[in-house]
């Protein structure tokens, strides 16, 4: 007897239980009883986390050394609690990656890989329970209206899961849709389908509502999903015209289900199952570096992690009432900065993501989807898609005078400026609006 669904539904029920709480003294007291409890199962069961934390003690978790990508997959083999080595779980993702088939397990766990944002890639084990938990909780957060109503999903990912494949039931429908098909091909399924919930990237859900302008999409969902790419404010302008409906945003990543929109649309971190630590980079502005202590995952434990995102905090609280920490918006990562060369002396200043976006953005109406590169400290690349109807040379002129304006307003010297017609199509990798190409060194300290 296939008991998955009741334990779902029961995890669901948990997740509104947590999603109910209303006082942060008593959110965070429940936080650290967990964690305290999870650190000392890991230590028992990791020997890469036990040798990591040696003489301190689990109730000091917070002095815990940290750990990034690069760390747990050079230390996979001891870091998941499964005795799963690397070779075998990477062998195995290949395979499903070549095939499109993602069904099969290692030692009873759901295995996965991840390009991320930053190309790098990364593996992830699921036990059965986490992937339930997982199922609950993304339910939960996500359906519009009760688990007991009939969902119709569409959902947009670079590879399907044995995770995302629990999500089906009686009462809700799961159709995965392939990135690396053709887009008349998902037209095709999406107009025999009807779905009620459309998920996707950023990159997909504006595709789908230039063809929905178009009229080949003849879809009216009700609810329209955001995940594994920065949302642009520019693609949720135009998407959410287009299809009449606020898009509400999913923070997924290979170390966890990180945060989710309420009903007010805005998002909030999952601190029910995730406590963040906040890495300020920008005080002031409430922009932070996450650093993440997942006390759910146990077959790959993910305790101090240091994400490469950066976060702005929400400084107004949000109407839904939740303790949970309001995010205003994910701005990129933080290997994405702009690092310029100061206009006066020596020494380099530094530009966040989400000030070139804006600057790009408000320079001109004719811009209707761009990505900036920087090439070198010297060097900018930035491809323009403009109206069919504008005067592209005019929307470059724009943009050039919006970026030497900001660039004057930081002191930082304007790159050379290359423009280029757009060429992103969603697919194999995610759209990074904004993206540095090169590495920082110790010379390039900001002045």
């Amino acid at each position: 007897m296939n008991t998955d669904p009741l334990h779902i539904v029961m995890q669901y029920a948990a997740a509104r239980r947590r999603a109910a709480i209303r006082d942060r003294a008593r959110l965070e007291r429940w936080q650290e009883s967990r964690i305290l409890r999870h650190a000392e199962r890991v230590r028992e069961a990791s020997p890469f986390y036990r040798e990591l934390w040696q003489g301190i003690d689990s109730a000091d978790w917070r002095r815990f050394p940290e750990i990034d990508k690069r760390a747990m997959m050079e230390h996979f083999d001891t870091l998941n609690t499964a005795g799963i080595r690397r070779e075998d779980a990477m062998n195995l993702a290949l395979q499903a990656e070549r095939t499109r088939d993602f069904t099969p397990e290692i030692g009873g766990l759901t295995i996965g890989m991840s390009s991320g944002t930053s190309g790098n890639r990364g593996l992830f084990l699921v036990s059965r329970q986490e992937r339930l938990a997982w199922t609950g909780t993304i339910l939960e957060r996500v359906l519009p209206g009760s688990l007991l109503n009939r969902h119709n999903i569409a959902f947009f990912l670079r590879a399907d899961s044995n995770l995302y494949g629990s999500v089906r039931s009686k009462r809700v429908a799961f159709v995965f849709y392939d990135l690396l098909h053709p887009l008349r091909q998902h037209i095709a399924a999406l107009n025999a389908q009807q779905p009620t919930i459309l998920a996707a990237p950023p990159s997909m859900l504006r595709l789908l509502a230039g063809e929905r302008r178009a009229g080949r999409l003849k879809i009216e969902p009700a609810h329209l999903v955001s995940m594994a790419e920065v949302l642009d404010p520019l693609d949720r302008q135009v998407i959410e015209e287009t299809f009449g409906l606020k898009i509400h945003q999913v923070y997924q990543c290979t170390e966890g289900f990180l945060g989710a929109s309420c009903s007010h649309g805005t998002l909030h971190l999952n601190e029910d199952v995730v406590h963040i630590e906040k890495d300020y980079i920008d005080a002031e502005r409430g922009v932070f570096i996450p650093i993440v202590t997942d006390f759910v995952r146990f077959a790959q434990p993910i305790i101090r992690y240091r994400l490469g995102d950066l976060l702005t905090e929400r400084k107004t609280s949000c109407p839904c009432g939740s303790p949970f920490t309001a995010i205003e918006r994910i701005e990129g990562r933080s290997d994405d900065l702009f690092v310029l060369p100061a206009r006066t002396g020596g020494g380099f200043v530094t530009l966040f993501p989400d000030f070139v976006s804006r600057a790009i953005i408000a320079a001109s109406e004719q811009v209707e989807a761009y990505r900036a590169v920087l090439n070198t400290p010297q060097s900018l690349s930035v491809e323009l898609d403009v109206r069919g109807d504008a005067d592209r040379a005019e929307a470059e002129r724009h943009v050039r005078q919006a970026l030497a304006d900001l660039c004057s307003r930081i002191g930082a010297q304007l790159p050379e400026i290359a423009f280029e017609p757009y060429t992103f199509v969603p697919g194999a990798i995610k759209l990074r609006r904004v993206q540095r190409r090169f590495a920082v060194n110790e010379r390039m300290e900001p002045v």
